[in-house]
């Protein structure tokens, strides 16, 4: 039965996956494959079992190995790595002669030779045409210069990162996922460059793999900063622990408490109980919207103040109007208001009796002056 081969061409690298054919292969060897860049040398790191030929076919989609390789294929990739290194000083030796702003970090030689990659990182683009030119000449050769980025520099050359381990794009990264600021706020880590960014002064490739749990765990909680009534009157959550997947909560006698997500959904979903509606009234020391409960001297909601008791609405005690006005139609305005009683208040000396006399102030807007044309 045919195998399928998963096949990387240098350490960092992507696995790619070919059919062994009519080989048998076991994990570990060197095999020869066809590219569209040509001829390879690969390392098989994972075998798996193909499908049934009765599966619709699957496996037409992959190619076949070309053949094992052998003791002379091994000696041409030595060679290689020696001409790499090589190809690598002469490099630098002709950046620094054409002043040019570019860091040279990897030579790859194909294993035929047919073709040699330049990597190489620049803040900005980078006119190289006398270094190609330089490099055709000495090597004779298919030559591309490849720009990356920082984060495929640190993964070609390997780096300690701040855990204390190998660089996790070096160990076992292939693809790398983009990793945003927002991140880090959802996983309440402190926002300090040098604690989140990683050798390559990028932010942690890390802080994508906790992303999914963290956004589970958020689903579950409720928001923090935000009052909720549950069964134990009203609670204000403070903040959550995503390790011990608890919650901290201030109830109404400012205690906090700590409870767990389950416990929380439990007392959140429930009514408030009778004693905890009691206590709560009991506490509150304002009225039902908010403001003070009123006083027993305050006035009546519906009218004003009470008249005092020798007041009977300015009528004597035989039903007869004391002031005389009982013929006179009510003052009312138009909209069947009572019109609003006129001011008592004394004058003071030096005013008139009456405010007609007082001058009216003109209301007319001044006009405003236009200032001339600046020369």
């Amino acid at each position: 039965m045919s195998q399928i081969l998963g096949v990387k061409f240098n350490d960092y690298g992507q696995v790619y996956y070919f059919a062994s054919g009519p080989f048998v292969v076991r994990e570990g060897q060197h095999v020869i494959v066809k590219t569209d860049q040509g001829m390879g040398l690969g390392k098989v790191v994972l075998i798996r079992q193909a499908p049934k030929e009765t599966d619709e076919g699957r496996e037409e989609g992959y190619k076949s190995i070309y053949r094992l390789a052998n003791d002379k294929d091994m000696e041409s990739v030595a060679e290689n790595r020696e001409l790499s290194r090589e190809a690598f000083h002469f490099c630098r030796r002709c950046i620094s002669n054409h002043k040019l702003g570019m860091k040279l970090v990897d030579v790859e030689v194909f294993f035929d030779r047919s073709k040699m990659v330049f990597y190489f990182t620049a803040p900005g683009r980078i006119d190289f045409r006398e270094l190609i030119k330089d490099l055709v000449r000495e090597y004779r050769t298919r030559i591309e210069l490849r720009q990356i980025g920082v984060r495929h520099e640190t993964q070609m050359l390997g780096a300690i990162g701040n855990c204390g381990q190998i660089c996790c794009c070096r160990r076992f990264m292939r693809k790398f996922v983009p990793v945003t600021i927002k991140m880090a706020k959802e996983q309440n880590l402190f926002l300090n460059p040098t604690k989140i960014s990683g050798i390559c002064g990028r932010l942690l490739c890390c802080l994508s793999f906790e992303q999914k749990g963290y956004e589970e765990f958020h689903r579950l909680c409720p928001r923090v900063g935000k009052k909720y009534t549950t069964a134990q009157g009203q609670l204000k959550v403070l903040r959550s622990n995503f390790f011990k997947k608890t919650l901290t909560i201030l109830d109404e006698d400012y205690d906090e408490r700590e409870l767990s997500i389950d416990e929380w959904n439990e007392i959140v979903n429930k009514p408030p109980s009778k004693e905890a509606v009691a206590d709560a009234k009991a506490k509150s020391p304002r009225g039902p919207r908010g403001g003070r409960r009123p006083g027993p001297d305050a006035p009546s909601r519906g009218g004003g103040r009470k008249a005092p008791a020798g007041d009977s609405g300015g009528k004597s005690s035989d039903g007869q109007d004391k002031s005389g006005e009982g013929d006179k139609p009510s003052s009312k305005g138009r909209s069947g208001k009572p019109a609003r009683p006129k001011s008592n208040r004394q004058a003071r000396p030096g005013e008139s009796g009456s405010s007609d006399d007082k001058p009216k102030r003109n209301r007319r807007p001044r006009r405003r002056r236009r200032r001339p044309p600046k020369k």
